[in-house]
C-alpha cells in the first residue's frame, strides 16, 4: 500500500456521515464507502477511523498523548497539513498508546468491518493491506486519532 497522506479537515466529516448511532458499520454505509471513489489510502483511514470507539483507552491517558501528539504536530509546522503513519507525531502517539490488547481490540474490529464487506472490492482491499500489516493498521490508528482531534479544533 502507498503513502497514506489525509487531508485531515476533510476524513471526519466523511466519516461522521457514514458512522451510526451503534456506531457500528450497516452494509449500506459500506458500499457508500466503496462508492464514494477515496483513493485506497484514504479509504483505510476513514474505514480505521470509524472503529476508533471500539479500542479501549481510558479517557486521561488517550487525551494526555493526544495532547503531547498535537504539540509535536504544531513543532513541525501547520497542525491541519495532511498526515501520513509515518509523520513524527503519528509515531510517537502509536508508540505511546501501543499496547497489545489495544492492537488486539483494532484486529478485532477491522475483522468485524471486512466480515460485512463481501462485494466491496475497494473497501475489501484496504482492509486486506491494513489486516496484513498491524504496523501500519496501528500507525493508522493513531493517525486517525489526530485526524479527530483536530477536526474538533
Amino acid at each position: 500500500m502507498a503513502a497514506i497522506d489525509v487531508a485531515v479537515p476533510a476524513l471526519p466529516v466523511q466519516a461522521r456521515l457514514l458512522r451510526g448511532r451503534g456506531r457500528r458499520l450497516s452494509r449500506s454505509r459500506l458500499a457508500e464507502l466503496e462508492e464514494s471513489g477515496l483513493p485506497p489510502e484514504s479509504l483505510a483511514s476513514v474505514l480505521v477511523w470509524l472503529v476508533l470507539a471500539e479500542v479501549p483507552v481510558d479517557e486521561p491517558e488517550l487525551n494526555a498523548a493526544r495532547r503531547r501528539a498535537m504539540l509535536v504536530l504544531a513543532a513541525g509546522g501547520d497542525p491541519h497539513r495532511e498526515l501520513a503513519p509515518d509523520d513524527v507525531a503519528v509515531v510517537r502517539l502509536a508508540d505511546e498508546l501501543d499496547d497489545p490488547g489495544r492492537r488486539a481490540a483494532l484486529a478485532a474490529a477491522l475483522d468485524g468491518l471486512a466480515a460485512g464487506a463481501d462485494g466491496l472490492p475497494a473497501v475489501t482491499d484496504a482492509l486486506d493491506a491494513l489486516r496484513g500489516d498491524p504496523e501500519l493498521a496501528w500507525r493508522v490508528y493513531a493517525l486517525a486519532l489526530l485526524a479527530d482531534e483536530l477536526a474538533d479544533e
